[in-house]
């Protein structure tokens, strides 16, 4: 099974498991498809993360995270000594040098079973041939064009001579697939170096980017080892930093394992609030020390996932009122919706999460001109300057400040949970930092209240995040009594549209049957299976 935002994707992952690939074939064809087909985040000009199982042997994770080119610095957000929040997302300097091509490659070359030029072909024609626009596609290109008319490579790309694309029109990438064909044909080669690489630096040339033909041809993914859990006597692995997801997925489980969740019933006020104040702790501790561990060394990883670190947590949790985040602490800066997640899982049970983003949806909105794709704006996911807290929600903690080659922290969470030795589910979302507990409440309503895929994405999510103080929640998430008793406890609420897109898979352990659970908070969601 493939589970997508995207039925093209979901299809394409799924006929590559049909003609006899793997889990990672499929989330290697799925993922070069998307970047064709779902250009608000799936890319090759980005980056993300993999958590794969294999059926037998030890998971591993690929990081792919963009990196810092080597011009980057702490303090490259600041003009005359003054904080410049346009070039740290809106700006060539915004990119960071990106990392999906080079991931993907790596976990293919280390568990694919079917030739990456074969992987890349459904992509390849997708953008040559075009496909058909969906009506969310269509509205996502409408929304977004006003933003793309700044850059006359976009516009060409994603409109009909400046009118949006109605849904059922055709829309073809040719340069896009040419691009495709080049890493077909030559690996990361065909993107990190030759015609490719040539035309990001170009275009970084014309137009003050920082990224050059050395940090593209310097770029290299990593294999990571996991991190583990577990949760009433289910595995958890999790995505390692630079990633906070796996720590912070981890530890607020291991917070809520003392507490009788199934009791106190879904949708409780008590269970709200149980969960608001793990997920509070849980944001302390990651804005306090997780960045990339290749530039924090001293990151306590070890400690802040063991049971005895959240059940000294626990012990600072009122059963009945709400804490209060200390108000000399900062919020974070904002960190954009649109990542997009997938789940594989293929006949012989070997599954993978692989969660990738561009930041903002399409990202910078840059085009590069004669290659097709979207660049990131992922240097925005540093922190602002050294030192630079204010009211407005800029920090400037050490942990994840810029630097050369340094990767940007990430909330992205894919995740997957195993039962006595065998899979029971994947899963992860999107969503900014809402991923971190859309990934939480999906994984609660599995375990605690044995809700099967579908039901389990269906339900309504909270979310908190220490500052701002207050619990973000779904339209209709909870009855008017249980807002009132959450208020009476001491809680800020705040209504959201909705929270998060998650996609997950579920291993019925009953009768071995893969259950898909699709996301309906957005348009165009898929699962493919048999």
């Amino acid at each position: 099974m493939v589970v997508t935002q995207d039925e093209i994707g979901s299809k394409v992952g799924f006929e590559v498991i049909r003609a006899g690939g793997n889990a990672i074939d499929a989330a290697v064809a799925t993922a070069f498809a998307l970047a064709v087909t779902h250009p608000t985040a799936g890319n090759i000009g980005g980056g993300g993360f993999i958590v794969y199982r294999p059926a037998s042997g030890e998971p591993v994770a690929y990081d792919f995270r963009e990196k810092a080119p080597a011009a980057a610095s702490p303090d490259m957000w600041l003009k005359d000594g003054k904080y410049d929040s346009g070039r740290h997302h809106f700006s060539h300097r915004a990119v960071g040098v990106p990392g999906t091509v080079a991931g993907l490659h790596l976990a293919w070359k280390e568990h694919g079973t079917k030739p990456w030029k074969d992987l890349l072909q459904p992509a390849i024609r997708l953008a040559r041939d075009g496909f058909e626009v969906s009506h969310g596609l269509a509205r996502s290109l409408e929304g977004v064009l006003p933003q793309l008319r700044k850059y006359p490579a976009s516009l060409a790309q994603f409109s009909k001579n400046g009118t949006p694309y109605a849904a059922g029109d055709i829309l073809r990438q040719p340069d896009l697939a040419r691009s495709l064909e080049r890493i077909a044909e030559q690996g990361p080669a065909g993107f990190y170096e030759g015609e490719t690489a040539r035309l990001i630096v170009e275009d970084m040339k014309a137009n003050d980017g920082l990224i050059t033909l050395a940090d593209l041809k310097a770029y290299e993914a990593k294999r990571r080892a996991v991190v583990t859990g577990t949760y009433r006597g289910y595995g958890v692995i999790g995505m390692p930093p630079p990633s906070s997801g796996g720590i912070a997925v981890i530890q607020a489980l291991n917070i809520l394992e003392g507490y009788d969740l199934a009791a106190n019933g879904p949708g409780s006020a008590r269970n709200a609030h149980l969960m608001a104040e793990a997920m509070r702790r849980v944001f302390a501790d990651r804005a306090r020390h997780v960045g990339d561990p290749d530039f924090n060394p001293d990151l306590p990883l070890t400690r802040l996932i063991s049971k005895e670190h959240a059940a000294e947590l626990r012990r600072t949790i009122n059963p009945a009122k709400a804490s209060k985040s200390a108000s000399d602490r900062f919020e974070w800066p904002y960190e954009s919706q649109e990542t997009t997640h997938f789940s594989v899982v293929d006949a012989q049970r070997n599954a993978v999460a692989l969660t990738y983003t561009l930041e903002y949806g399409y990202g910078s909105r840059i085009v590069v001109p004669g290659a097709g794709f979207l660049l990131n704006n992922e240097m925005g996911d540093f922190n602002a300057a050294p030192g630079l807290t204010d009211e407005t929600g800029l920090i400037g903690t050490t942990p994840n400040l810029a630097r050369p080659g340094k990767r940007m922290l990430s909330s992205m969470s894919p995740t997957i949970l195993t039962k006595d030795g065998q899979l029971f589910m994947v899963t992860g979302a999107m969503g900014g930092r809402t991923i971190i507990n859309s990934v939480i409440n999906t994984i609660v309503h599995a375990v605690d209240f044995g809700f099967n895929a579908q039901e389990a994405i269906d339900a309504p999510r909270l979310h908190h995040q220490w500052l701002p103080d207050r619990i973000a929640h779904e339209r209709n998430a909870f009855s008017h009594d249980t807002l009132n008793l959450l208020r009476g406890m001491g809680h800020t609420l705040v209504e959201l549209p909705f929270q998060g897109i998650a996609e997950a898979i579920i291993l019925n352990p009953k009768d071995g049957i893969l259950e898909g659970g699709i996301d309906r908070r957005l348009p165009d969601g898929f699962a493919a299976g048999r």
